[in-house]
């Protein structure tokens, strides 16, 4: 999940830098969805493996 995350920022920048300002706010959007899901499911995660031990 942090993969795409990072692969969305960086279409992002190269969108960007090549002035395609929609394409690079929505890539921007998504990454940053992704990266908090991600966050998200992490934090899920260790509360319950911290649980069954």
């Amino acid at each position: 999940m942090l993969r795409w995350a990072v692969i969305f920022l960086i279409i992002a920048l190269v969108a960007a830098v090549l002035g395609f300002g929609g394409i690079a706010g929505s890539a921007a959007g998504i990454a940053k969805i992704i990266f908090f899901v991600f966050l998200v499911l992490l934090v899920i995660s260790l509360v319950m493996g911290r649980r069954k031990v």
